[in-house]
């Protein structure tokens, strides 16, 4: 067998037993007004927006190392800051998520996640 082909069938075979865990997340501003600060926590990590328009939302892929829930916390046009729990998540859950704020500092969670291998 050449060195090419060693190195590829190497390369393969590592590949093949990489799996990578994530969570494909969308937040939806459905609150009606523009919001600022938003911030997703979940275990070990977060993500967030400066500003999300009315009618916006904001795309993140994220990988979940630890067991914990998700935290949402944003601050309303009004000045008022909405803290959310949300759903308990577990490491190397995946799939994908709908976070979709709601008027009233509340929120819908639409999931569809499955453990890790």
């Amino acid at each position: 067998m050449s060195r090419a082909a060693l190195f590829s069938s190497a390369a393969l075979l590592l590949l093949a037993g990489c799996r990578s865990y994530h969570i494909d997340a969308t937040v939806e501003n459905r609150t009606g007004a523009p919001i600022r600060l938003l911030e997703v926590d979940y275990p070990y990590a977060s993500f967030g927006a400066n500003a999300l328009a009315s009618g916006e939302d904001f795309r993140y892929r994220f990988t979940v190392t630890g067991e914990g829930p998700l935290r949402i916390s944003y601050t309303a046009q009004d000045g008022k800051e909405a803290q959310i729990t949300g759903p308990a998540l577990a490491n190397r859950q995946q799939g994908r998520m709908e976070i979709i704020l709601l008027p009233g500092g509340k929120a819908d969670f639409r999931t569809q996640l499955k453990p890790g291998d």
